[in-house]
């Protein structure tokens, strides 16, 4: 059992049935969660009977619609513990960290200044920084992880310099489930006068955030993962980073003023919201924000979190029973289990496990130096979500039971 009292409320997410009414064993969510009918309905009266443009109308569906939007910022803004003035929409967490590498990175990084950054990053997080290395001189060291798949703190501390300019590292791993002491990071990097960005796609959906507990200086999150919609993520920075940084894009509404000779910019975060925004999407992520905290109800985004761990170590302890199975990771994670399974390759579980009307992840996830590191082309992952129960670990170990006898 998973020993915690979350309500999964599997029909109130349509993609969790089959066509003919089965159920469909979902075990992707940590690379985009399924929508529940409330975000859905959101985005439908969004894109219908309240649709309007923002910022720019004088008409009342207008207004309304921009007071609609601005809402959806400010209840981001309170489910993370930031400010309304330091919260960017962006089209998902690669953006936000392409826009730091570029609008804060190329003003604050040059020659013989170094990146710090971790094994099990995204590529996400690597290449930007890579992009923005290549155009400044700029060196990148990896921190290595423990035996148990875990960041180094130990080494990070031991080996951040004043010449590091910014450490930007996984909040959670979206292979291991590993999770990061965040606080620890931040005084690291803050004692060498480094800034900490924090890549938080995974810890978004299932942790208690708040910007200034984590005292990180940077946070992006995508909106997919948080059970709203594509098209959507959030940079969260400290006010004061925002307002000396350069635009990202130019365009319409980043302006306060243009001309041929000149243009001046809006202030933050209007200036790094080029163009018409996001609007339906920000509305549907505000709804997935209030859909994912009245499930969570009293016991909080820390009940989620145990939910989802539970149901990782339920099945970490299953898989042990398979003489065929390496698991890789920490025993306590997030809800995120991924596995390697002898003279099968991941690909081939993962057409098998589809038969059997459960899906997993099967590849390298996004992360092929740690894939490199942990000596395999890929690794199949199961990833749990808050619509996640027992039903679909059961339907797992069967899958990978038939699996066997094909393979035998």
């Amino acid at each position: 059992m998973t020993g915690t009292a979350i309500d999964t409320r599997k029909a109130d997410f349509p993609g969790l049935a089959m066509p003919d009414g089965s159920p469909w064993h979902y075990l992707d969510t940590a690379a985009t969660a399924q929508k529940p009918q409330a975000v859905i309905d959101a985005m439908s009266r969004a894109l219908g009977e309240d649709y309007a443009t923002v910022h720019r109308g004088v008409y009342g569906r207008s207004a309304r619609m921009t007071l609609g939007y601005e809402a959806a910022r400010r209840r981001v803004a309170e489910f993370i513990g930031g400010a309304e003035a330091e919260v960017v929409f962006t089209k998902g967490a690669t953006e936000g960290i392409n826009l730091v590498a570029s609008s804060w990175g190329d003003a604050n990084i040059g020659p013989g200044d170094r990146i710090m950054l971790s094994m099990l990053e995204h590529h996400s997080n690597i290449v930007p920084w890579q992009l923005l290395a290549q155009r400044t001189g700029a060196t990148i060291d990896v921190c290595p992880l423990t035996e148990d798949g875990l960041v180094d703190l130990d080494w990070l501390e031991a080996n951040l310099t004043e010449r590091h300019a910014i450490v930007a590292l996984a909040h959670v791993s979206n292979v291991l489930g590993s999770v990061l002491g965040a606080k620890r990071a931040a005084r690291a990097a803050h004692a060498v006068g480094a800034k900490l960005l924090l890549d938080g796609c995974q810890s978004a959906p299932r942790m208690r955030l708040d910007m200034g507990e984590l005292d990180c200086d940077f946070f992006v999150f995508s909106g997919h993962k948080l059970y709203g919609p594509t098209g959507i993520g959030v940079l969260w920075a400290r006010e004061e980073l925002l307002d000396a940084m350069a635009p990202y894009q130019g365009g319409g509404s980043m302006i306060e003023k243009v001309s041929f000779e000149r243009s001046t910019w809006a202030p933050p975060p209007q200036r790094f919201e080029a163009g018409t925004p996001m609007i339906t999407e920000a509305i549907a992520l505000a709804a997935a924000i209030d859909y994912v905290e009245d499930v969570a109800g009293a016991g909080g985004m820390e009940g989620l979190f145990e939910h989802e761990s539970g149901l990782a170590r339920q099945l970490r302890n299953e898989l042990k029973r398979f003489n065929s199975i390496r698991l890789v990771g920490p025993e306590r994670s997030a809800g995120i289990v991924s596995f390697v399974m002898e003279g099968v390759h991941p690909h081939d579980l993962g057409t098998i496990l589809d038969e059997e009307n459960v899906a997993i992840r099967a590849g390298h996830h996004c992360a092929q130096p740690l894939m490199e590191h942990l000596d395999v082309p890929a690794t199949a992952r199961a990833s749990f979500g808050l619509y996640s129960d027992e039903s679909d670990i059961e339907a797992l170990l069967r899958g990978i039971e038939r699996t066997q006898t094909i393979f035998a």
